[in-house]
């Protein structure tokens, strides 16, 4: 049995290409945007690639903290995957935090406008926010948000690696599934209150301060992570077709791609309940959000959207022998992917360089995050076994049938 992944020279010259891709696209948006507008793009660009691709990796800590507090066993015969995905959190965070300060320190105020003391004092609005959007509440609360999340990635994977020395026994068990409830459940405590609050409010719905939604995060959230979910789909499938993973098979599959059905439901109904009540009252407060999205530039990206990310996954993943297609999923995660990026895009574009461009930068850029996301979820997967052998649910996960 293949249990300790290698990593094969192309796939390692993959991750290479597209880190490069990223890179050039990076210096040649340096000499490319000139003066204030182009800054802003180029600063956009970045925190639009480094918010998304950061929250999908996150989703994989999720992922095993919700399947660990629901006693889930079916996902055990491939935990090593989200495992290793979500080791990208420190990684990806960190270039997140240094891009934040880099925009709040340096008073990028054509990202946050509320960055303008002077302009602030002189909005009612703004000026109200004030003590929520400021340097010092934006800086603590990141700090905190990002150190937590990498503090329980690293804490859950290291209890996994070491439960793999353990002796087998009826008393290990319950340690393991005790231990394990315990510190996911202080993980998702973490997770509701920054991904289901306070972080997708900072990094992003401040981008337009006037603006105000109590769904914006749980729509966040709903986005990031049916990517995420379909992130770790694409990895089962990579190492299925290589040899991996014999104790996975397509009723794991199936699985995953019953979450990526219904949660891309769910982010439509989401999609739809925030623009709904926001037409259904018209404040102007309100609506300055969807001016240029549903009718300005921006309106054939917020309606692809809803072709992309409801009507694909939709279509494509309510059979069920489509969901146990290797080639059909691997095409409908990387859809899914590739819109809920799109997504991002017209969440970040209208409120900062405001006018629809074709996308060159911010996606030569997601693609470099692409291969950073490739390159370090292929070296934490030979780190450890690809099967946490001495798990107590692990036979329910090899006798696994939907």
């Amino acid at each position: 049995m293949k249990d300790q992944f290698v990593v094969p020279a192309r796939l390692k010259t993959t991750s290479f290409v597209l880190m490069g891709i990223g890179l050039l696209t990076l210096l040649i948006g340096l000499f490319a945007f000139q003066g204030e507008q182009g800054s802003t793009r180029f600063w956009a660009g970045l925190l639009q690639n480094s918010t998304f691709f950061t929250l999908i990796v996150l989703a994989s800590t999720f992922f095993i903290a919700a399947t660990t507090l629901a006693h889930g066993g079916w996902q055990i015969g491939f935990r090593r995957v989200p495992e290793a995905i979500s080791m990208a959190v420190p990684v990806l965070g960190g270039i997140l935090f240094i891009l934040l300060m880099i925009l709040v320190f340096t008073g990028k105020t054509d990202i946050y406008h509320w960055l303008d003391a002077e302009h602030v004092k002189h909005d009612p609005i703004l000026n109200w926010k004030a003590p929520f959007l400021s340097k010092g509440f934006f800086t603590t609360a990141t700090i905190i948000t990002i150190g937590l999340w990498s503090f329980f990635t690293w804490k859950l994977r290291k209890m996994s690696i070491e439960e793999d020395s353990w002796d087998l026994s009826a008393a290990t068990g319950k340690k393991i599934v005790w231990r394990n409830t315990v510190w996911t459940g202080g993980f998702l405590v973490v997770f509701v209150l920054s991904v289901g609050s306070t972080t997708p409010w900072m990094w992003l719905m401040s981008i337009d301060a006037h603006w105000y939604s109590t769904m914006y995060s749980w729509y966040t959230f709903a986005s990031t992570w049916v990517s995420g979910a379909a992130l770790i789909a694409l990895f089962v499938i990579y190492l299925k077709r290589n040899g991996y993973l014999p104790m996975v098979n397509e009723e794991h599959l199936h699985d995953l791609g019953k979450f990526c059905f219904a949660f891309s439901i769910f982010w439509t109904y989401l999609w739809f309940s925030q623009y709904m009540l926001i037409w259904y009252a018209n404040m102007p407060e309100e609506i300055v959000y969807f001016k240029p999205r549903v009718w300005g530039e921006w309106r054939p990206i917020f309606f692809l959207n809803l072709l992309i990310n409801f009507i694909t996954p939709l279509l494509f993943l309510m059979k069920r022998d489509t969901k146990r297609n290797y080639s059909a999923m691997v095409f409908i995660a990387v859809v899914i992917i590739f819109g809920h990026w799109l997504d991002f895009w017209q969440m970040v574009g209208p409120g900062t360089y405001h006018h629809l461009v074709f996308p060159w930068f911010e996606f030569g850029i997601g693609l470099g995050f692409v291969g950073l996301i490739i390159f370090l979820v292929s070296n934490n997967l030979t780190k450890a076994a690809l099967v946490p052998k001495n798990h107590p649910y692990l036979k329910e996960s090899i006798v696994h049938h939907t």
